[in-house]
């Protein structure tokens, strides 16, 4: 048991490392604030792991999602994100880094779920492996948004080409 909590510190510890140096080099300040919201909810994370592991009561909260804020910040600047597109290929690695690690992180604590025994701790690595899966989400359509932007206005936004039909 110990040993998973350990792990999954270090895992969050990590994360919340890359997530800051990433907003760091960012330039635009969506991306910034994307990184920083997920190192945020990474602290979260770390803070629950920590009170686990001293022996703390832990009341295991919904996954509280940096989405929102991240939508609110796309909304905001949807505009300025469609005229500025020009993501570097810096910014496209770091995303794709963060996929990777992202989807690490969750199969890391699927497979910790089986080395944990009390159901506090159990609810715990069950709301790190859908927050993890979340920051998958938000960085796989942050990628898809940067490196094929026609088509992801397509999906993301309901619309189809409809080849001039009356009635769309």
């Amino acid at each position: 048991m110990m040993n998973a909590i350990k792990l999954g510190i270090k895992t969050e510890t990590d994360a919340i490392v890359f997530y800051r140096q990433a907003a760091g080099k960012t330039s635009h300040p969506f991306g910034k604030k994307m990184f920083l919201s997920i190192a945020e909810d990474e602290q979260q994370h770390l803070d629950d792991l920590k009170c686990i592991m001293e022996g703390l009561d832990l009341k295991v909260r919904e996954v509280l999602s940096p989405l929102k804020h991240i939508e609110t910040a796309f909304e905001a600047h949807k505009n300025d994100l469609v005229s500025g597109i020009g993501a570097t290929t810096d910014e496209i690695e770091v995303l794709s880094i963060a996929m990777g690690m992202e989807k690490e992180s969750a199969d890391l604590y699927r497979g910790l779920l089986n080395d944990v025994q009390s159901p506090k701790e159990k609810a715990l690595f069950e709301h790190l492996i859908r927050a993890e899966e979340q920051h998958f989400r938000i960085f796989s359509n942050t990628y898809s948004f940067l490196t094929d932007t026609g088509n992801w206005f397509m999906w993301e936004e309901h619309s189809m080409v409809d080849g001039g039909t009356p009635w769309a």
